[in-house]
């Protein structure tokens, strides 16, 4: 049976974002790395609750050069040690390269879907920037914006609005559920 998913971006949802000219960028090593508050416990509740856990996240910085996969794979392996996380899908190209992956296009989580059964119709996207928001769309799921106040081009028709991934819990844990309900 297909259980829903809670899709996650990576930087400024699980871990710290670096903010620079009020945009935010990943953690360039391990020593940069700092989960969130409340992200530990959000991973665990959505795994007992039953949903599949996935990390999508755009690294254009391997694309670009300025960073090396290898060093964004460590920073992956240490929250899937840390987190309650199926897995974390990488997407390492940047907006020249037109991949299907790359947020905002749906890629990654139509991908995920396929892969571990995943009910879309019951399933959510958290970001914190606006191509977190637009995937979650294209991909037909609720999606949930946690407003970091970033200088850029803001979301306009997100479901939900939070200020960390705990507080956006019920509204998660509720999509769910009311999906299931029409089932």
């Amino acid at each position: 049976m297909a259980r829903p998913a809670a899709f996650l971006d990576r930087d400024g949802v699980i871990n710290a974002a670096s903010v620079r000219d009020g945009r935010p960028h990943p953690p360039a090593s391990l020593a940069e790395l700092g989960i969130l508050p409340g992200v530990a416990e959000a991973c665990r509740r959505l795994r007992a609750e039953g949903f599949v856990v996935l990390v999508v996240t755009n690294q254009p910085d391997i694309a670009r050069g300025t960073a090396r996969a290898v060093d964004v794979a460590r920073i992956n392996d240490v929250l899937l040690a840390s987190l309650a996380l199926d897995a974390i899908l990488v997407c390492p190209h940047d907006d020249a390269d037109g991949c299907h992956c790359r947020k905002p296009r749906p890629g990654l989580l139509l991908d995920a879907a396929d892969r571990w059964d995943i009910d879309l119709t019951r399933s959510t996207m958290v970001g914190d920037r606006w191509r977190d928001i637009d995937a979650g769309r294209a991909a037909g799921v609720a999606t949930v914006f946690l407003d970091r106040d970033y200088r850029e081009r803001q979301p306009v028709d997100e479901d939900h609005r939070a200020n960390e991934l705990i507080t956006a819990l019920p509204f998660i844990l509720e999509h769910a559920d009311q999906g299931a309900r029409v089932l």
